[in-house]
């Protein structure tokens, strides 16, 4: 019964986006806005109704699994290579997959307002929402695959899909100019980590002589082949999760709809990342080496993110940096050693990012605007989604009790037990870079959280011909019902049964592992940082209430604003040789491969023309050409008898 339950979480909404995929797009003229309606009712239903049947399944899932299930059949063999078809199942990914399916049922809802028509569309319907949602499903199923996938093939599968509906669903509104763009680049970006995500994979599969995940983990690999193998999962890592140097396409995707930001930031693209190395846990601690690499990463990731989220106009990219930042947290928990913190913070952090991405987007249907300097004083008109952001930026500053305090302070302990008493499976160095990286987080993800919140809902309005008000129902529960987990979450760690699901049976309990959340002495550093950070932001808008907090970063804020121009950087060291390498190839087919096959050609031509000519000559003409070739082969013979 389990496995069939886990067979069918993924399969569900697959099922609806394949079937979604056939409706017909809506007419673009008003005479065709009824069969408009007509398809995007379709889609509407069959978007939500699969949603809403994964979500109960995963519950089922979450609710029937006590312990380790897999079940597997022989999909095909490679000479000895098994590939297999299969779920492995367990409290961790019931708990995940519960996650992801909430996240997809809220963004399907959330889309139905959201999405009712486009911002220059002369008619009350968007034409391409019946793609739109069908997209969403099968995004939604391929990430649930990911989650209960029993062979490495099948997860790249469901990883691979995610990287096409992320292209499609960025890329949903081609009139937005930089939509197509950041499609493109949110493509090409995680294709150059996926790469060396599918070379793992084969290396891990020849090595054991299968791609079922458990054969993998009980295999007894070499070292070299784990730290090779290591390695390049860890690039299709940063690429899917956004790691330094990976994480340039993130924030660019904010072009996409605000649903679909949700979506990818709380639920899937992001999330998978963490997970697949939280699911091949026992292989990254055989080799320390990718552990201490995945923790210089988690840390540069971690500041890189926050520093450059406190200099954003754009709310948006604001909460893309946010999410940047966020997840160096929970691969800096896998790096320390502790799956179940980095599993735990994942959680959360759907919660509050889903929250805070769809209370952003009520906002911006409000006002019109992604900017927070066309904005304020929304919290006298926006009661509701104030008080929802009030709750989503507190958990993402982890201001206690709220989810993201236990959460974070979770990955914060066993960084600081790793640093300090050496039980990290990574070197102790590894722990103080964590460590102090994730506490100077907390000073800088308080400031920017500050920021947002009073530049976006205090002070003055800053376009006083707009007269906002908080969404209509369809927008507005979604948003009310995530404000739920985003403040309750975190307590779910007191309870046992709860620390006890969200441990992969295959990963060995460090020391730091005992318990999710922590209560003690340890909380006082955190929650100074958060002080400061908060306190700083308020005194600069204290100061000067129309002005932007950001001006106190001086000289650094267009570095920031920039993220450190490393997008420039990766444009010359790879964009410019890359298409410099581009052009060559292009000139070496077009002038010495087509030069020479078309040169062979008007030679041949010129040749058959000049045979032609001689071959119509006059007889005067042709008779002086005999007489003269029958002189010169005398003359030949002349010579050649001379010469003998």
């Amino acid at each position: 019964m389990t496995g069939l339950l886990g067979a069918a979480l993924p399969a569900v909404p697959l099922l609806a986006g394949l079937v979604g995929l056939l409706l017909p797009p809506a007419p673009r003229h008003r005479g065709g806005a009824v069969g408009g309606d007509r398809a995007r009712t379709a889609a509407v239903t069959i978007g939500v109704a699969g949603a809403a049947a994964a979500l109960a399944l995963a519950v089922a899932l979450l609710l029937t699994v006590d312990g380790p299930t897999e079940t597997s059949t022989t999909w095909v063999d490679f000479g000895g290579l098994a590939v297999t078809l299969g779920v492995r199942l367990d409290g961790a990914a019931a708990l995940v997959a519960v996650a992801v399916a909430a996240v997809a049922l809220a963004v399907q809802v959330y889309s139905i307002g959201y999405l009712r028509r486009g911002p220059h569309d002369d008619v009350d319907v968007d034409h391409r929402y019946p793609p739109y949602a069908a997209q969403i499903s099968l995004f939604t199923g391929a990430m649930l695959l990911v989650v209960v996938a029993g062979d490495l093939i099948m997860l790249l599968v469901g990883w691979e899909v995610m990287g096409l509906c992320s292209y499609l669903l960025i890329a949903h509104d081609r009139r937005l100019a930089g939509a197509p763009a950041a499609a493109m680049k949110a493509f090409l970006v995680t294709r150059v980590g996926d790469v060396g995500f599918l070379l793992g994979i084969a290396l891990l599969g020849v090595s054991t002589g299968s791609f079922r995940i458990a054969d993998v983990l009980a295999h007894d690999h070499s070292g070299a082949t784990l730290t090779a193998a290591g390695l390049l999962l860890l690039a299709g890592v940063a690429g899917k999760s956004a790691q330094f140097p990976l994480h340039t396409w993130l924030p660019d995707a904010m072009a996409g709809p605000t649903p679909i930001s949700a979506l990818i930031h709380a639920a899937t693209m992001v999330a998978a990342g963490v997970y697949a190395v939280a699911r091949l846990y026992p292989l990254f601690t055989a080799a320390p080496v990718t552990l201490t690499v995945l923790g210089v990463l988690a840390a540069i990731t971690l500041l890189l993110g926050a520093l450059a989220a406190t200099a954003q106009d754009d709310i948006k990219r604001v909460l893309a940096w946010s999410t940047v930042s966020q997840l160096g947290y929970m691969t800096g928990a896998l790096a320390v050693g502790s799956p179940s913190a980095a599993l735990f913070h994942l959680l959360t952090h759907a919660a509050f990012k889903a929250l805070l991405f769809l209370a952003a987007g009520a906002v911006i249907h409000a006002v019109g605007t992604t900017l927070m300097s066309e904005m304020g004083g929304l919290r006298r008109t926006m009661p509701a989604t104030f008080w929802c952001t009030v709750i989503g930026l507190g958990a993402l500053a982890g201001v206690p009790p709220l989810g993201g305090f236990w959460s974070k302070d979770g990955v914060l302990t066993v960084a600081e037990s790793a640093a300090l008493e050496g039980t990290g499976p990574a070197p102790s160095w590894v722990g103080w870079l964590v460590w102090l990286a994730g506490l100077l987080g907390v000073a800088i993800t308080a400031w920017y959280a500050g920021r947002l919140l009073l530049r976006t809902f205090f002070g003055e309005p800053r376009l006083p011909l707009v007269h906002p008000h908080d969404p209509p129902a369809v927008l507005r529960w979604p948003v009310l019902l995530l404000a739920v987990p985003a403040a309750l979450l975190g307590l779910a760690g007191f309870v046992g049964a709860f620390a006890d699901r969200l441990r992969f049976a295959t990963v060995p309990v460090a020391g730091a592992e005992d318990g999710l959340v922590h209560v003690g002495p340890g909380l006082l550093l955190p929650l100074a940082l958060l002080l400061v950070g908060a306190g700083l932001v308020w005194a600069r808008w204290r100061r000067d209430e129309a002005a932007d907090p950001a001006t106190a970063l001086g000289p650094l804020r267009p570095v920031f604003a920039r993220a450190f121009r490393l997008d420039d950087v990766q444009h010359t060291l790879v964009v410019r040789p890359v298409r410099a390498l581009a052009r060559l190839a292009r000139t070496g087919d077009e002038v010495v491969v087509d030069g020479a096959v078309e040169g062979s050609g008007r030679a041949a031509t010129g040749l058959g023309a000049g045979l032609a000519a001689l071959h119509r000559a006059a007889l005067p003409r042709a008779a002086a050409g005999v007489l003269a070739g029958a002189l010169l082969i005398g003359l030949a013979a002349a010579v050649l008898g001379a010469v003998s």
